[in-house]
């Protein structure tokens, strides 16, 4: 007997994010932007340039960078690639801009 797929506006379980749910956050959007954007201005490299070097549309370029949009690991992957930084920098500077005070301590004394 073949397996009938799951309506959308089914109660039962179904693949993928549960209704109502988001990955979306604003505090972690703006840092990651703003890491994004800081990196690019020390590289003097301007958006469109950032845009065409890593194949991401300029304005979802600015979307991130003003921390409206949180883009994809894809997304950050080819951003650090054509700033030619390091992803893992990138994610180090929103964790240490989003931690606590505590946890900031932790951050660099082990960065120190």
């Amino acid at each position: 007997m073949p397996v009938r797929p799951l309506s959308h506006k089914s109660n039962k379980l179904a693949p993928g994010r549960p209704r109502g749910a988001t990955t979306f956050d604003p505090t972690i959007a703006a840092a990651f932007g703003s890491a994004i954007r800081d990196a690019r201005t020390s590289a003097d490299v301007s958006q469109e340039a950032l845009a065409l070097a890593s194949g991401v549309e300029r304005s979802y370029l600015g979307r991130i960078e003003r921390g409206q949009s949180m883009p994809t690991l894809f997304v950050v992957l080819k951003l650090a690639r054509a700033l030619k930084i390091s992803s893992g920098d990138i994610v180090e500077q929103v964790d240490l801009a989003t931690a606590t005070p505590s946890r900031k301590r932790m951050l660099r004394s082990l960065l120190a």
